[in-house]
């Protein structure tokens, strides 16, 4: 049988992997706050308080990516960016998908429908494990 305890760690790669996963939550979470009128825009017509929800979600998504980046409560900074993927991909893009009558909107939306999953299922997969202690830079 294959023994993965044989396979190497290396602490290195383990920081690249959280600078590669977190820049794009760290990017994103900036143009909540110097690009919100966009932001703002995205949001469904139902939900109330668009700028401040805006200001919320983007304060989510910078502190749950800065506590991954930095390996502080990393396993919290998973679910912060859970909290902040459900409802984006489901309400903000989910709600596109079912509304939109533009295909070439819908298609957008699509994509980011299915794009959003992945660093969902990422980032609850890291509330599970988080980072292991002996990988911290």
């Amino acid at each position: 049988m294959f023994d993965e305890t044989k396979l190497p760690n290396n602490a290195k790669l383990t920081l690249l992997a959280r600078v590669l996963f977190t820049s794009l939550f760290l990017l994103s979470g900036m143009t909540h706050f110097t690009n919100m009128p966009y932001n703002v825009s995205l949001m469904p017509p139902a939900f109330p308080f668009p700028v401040g929800l805006t200001l919320i979600s983007g304060a989510i998504e910078l502190a749950g990516a800065a506590m991954m980046l930095f390996n502080w409560h990393a396993r919290l900074g998973g679910w912060l960016l859970v909290l902040f993927f459900v409802p984006v991909t489901h309400r903000v893009h989910g709600y596109e998908l079912a509304t939109q009558e533009d295909q070439n909107i819908w298609a957008l939306h699509q994509e980011h429908f299915l794009t959003g999953i992945a660093p969902t299922a990422t980032a609850l997969l890291l509330t599970q494990g988080g980072v292991h202690p002996s990988l911290i830079s």
